[in-house]
């Protein structure tokens, strides 16, 4: 019965972050046996509780009468309202809540429906529709792209540009690649950046926002890190700032990065009112909207100093993460310069010792002798590749054991 599924779900493989896991499950009783049970450091999900602010009001909420029955897919009007206010204070951008924002179960799900709107599904290869997306980039752009039935072309995103194309020079790339630039419908970026911490300038959104009126495409701006940051006057910026981008553009939040509301399955889109219009059609058909007590203890943080306070002691803390695994890799005869540390995210992007021929080879000798669960930089696109991901969010004990453990079990940069 199975070859009755679609040619796109045959296609692809179990995602990355889970497939790491049933790794590392399964080497667990061996792991454990000799004194290395797993250290988890592959998913890019923070470990902390969220706000105890948080759980007042969602018990708050769940005692409000009718509370239990079905909202709707685009969210409660006081849920919109906040986050037009959250828009408006922390990036000084107006979005009109009736037209301009919707909610969505996760960022997640939000990006891959909007890919889902945008593409006209085809297993034939020259006619199918076409997404730019960065690379190194988030694992599920390219499966969401391929799984709607389009195609996905990686914008190489590397020390020497800064991690800031020239988007006119891809595009001449990708014709010399033979890519019909008349298929392409979007660009995806992401900063700060999964898995690279990178960040941009806000110049850079400018040629970003330009480019994509020129050539009349979409711009998808995944902001699911913006409060990760560690640095004032390194804020992360909403391509939204820039003049015009509403013509073209339209950016994800999620709840789960800042608040630690993983779980929750929490976020919102905003900007272009024909895009949220279109996205808002294809929702209606597929869910019927947030569970409203949700809705109302992430309306309730989103404007609070319960909520800002949070995400300063969090980002404290994720710097502290951040030094403790960088010095401790530098101890490791790894060569990482202060101008090449992370201002934003809890991701830490290595190089693999010169020894392994692939990061793939290199995890999983680490997860193999040491326990320690780590991503290989080719999950991430082919410029992965040659590179390893760590995400700090474990306790400081647990990190502190990683490198205490790395040290004994020989895995030193140079060795």
């Amino acid at each position: 019965m199975k070859e009755l599924f679609n040619e796109y779900v045959k296609s692809i493989d179990t995602y990355i972050m889970f497939k790491i896991k049933q790794e590392a499950a399964a080497l667990t009783p061996e792991l454990q046996a000799k004194g290395r049970p797993p250290i988890a450091l592959a998913m890019g999900a923070p470990v902390a509780p969220p706000p105890q602010f948080v759980y007042e009001k969602l018990i708050e909420a769940l005692k409000t009468p009718q509370i239990h029955t079905y909202s709707t897919p685009k969210g409660e009007t006081w849920f919109l309202e906040a986050i037009s206010q959250r828009m408006k204070s922390r990036f000084g951008v107006d979005v009109e809540p009736k037209t301009e924002i919707f909610s969505l179960i996760g960022s997640k799900e939000g990006l891959a429906n909007f890919i889902r709107a945008l593409i006209n599904p085809t297993t034939d290869e020259n006619e199918q529709d076409v997404i730019l997306v960065p690379d190194p980039g988030y694992a599920s752009y390219s499966q969401m792209i391929k799984t709607n039935g389009g195609k996905s072309y990686g914008i190489a995103l590397t020390k020497e540009n800064n991690y800031m194309p020239n988007l006119n020079e891809v595009w001449e790339n990708m014709q010399k690649d033979g890519v019909n630039t008349k298929k392409v419908k979007a660009i995806v970026i992401n900063y700060p950046s999964n898995p690279l911490g990178a960040t941009c300038t806000k110049d850079y959104l400018k040629h970003v926002v330009d480019f994509c009126k020129e050539k009349q495409i979409w711009l998808i701006s995944d902001s699911a890190y913006c409060d990760i940051y560690f640095e004032e006057d390194q804020r992360p910026h909403s391509v939204l700032e820039i003049d015009g981008a509403k013509d073209v553009a339209v950016e994800f939040y999620s709840f789960s990065k800042p608040y630690s509301m993983t779980g929750f399955r929490l976020g919102w889109v905003c900007g272009n009112k024909e895009a949220i219009d279109a996205f808002g059609r294809l929702k209606s058909t597929i869910d019927t909207g947030l569970f409203k007590a949700l809705q109302k203890c992430a309306a309730e943080i989103l404007n609070s100093k319960e909520g800002d306070n949070y995400i300063k002691s969090a980002n404290k803390s994720f710097k502290e993460k951040q030094m403790l695994v960088i010095n401790g890799f530098r101890e490791l005869g790894w060569n990482i310069k202060d101008s090449e540390i992370p201002k934003a995210t809890f991701y830490i992007w290595l190089p693999i010792p010169p020894r392994y021929k692939t990061s793939a080879e290199f995890t999983a000798d680490v997860l193999r002798t040491s326990g320690i669960v780590l991503v290989p930089g080719n999950a991430f696109g082919k410029n992965g590749e040659g590179y390893f991901r760590l995400s700090a969010v474990a306790s400081d004990e647990q990190l502190a054991e990683t490198i205490k453990r790395l040290k004994n079990d020989g895995f030193y940069y140079a060795n």
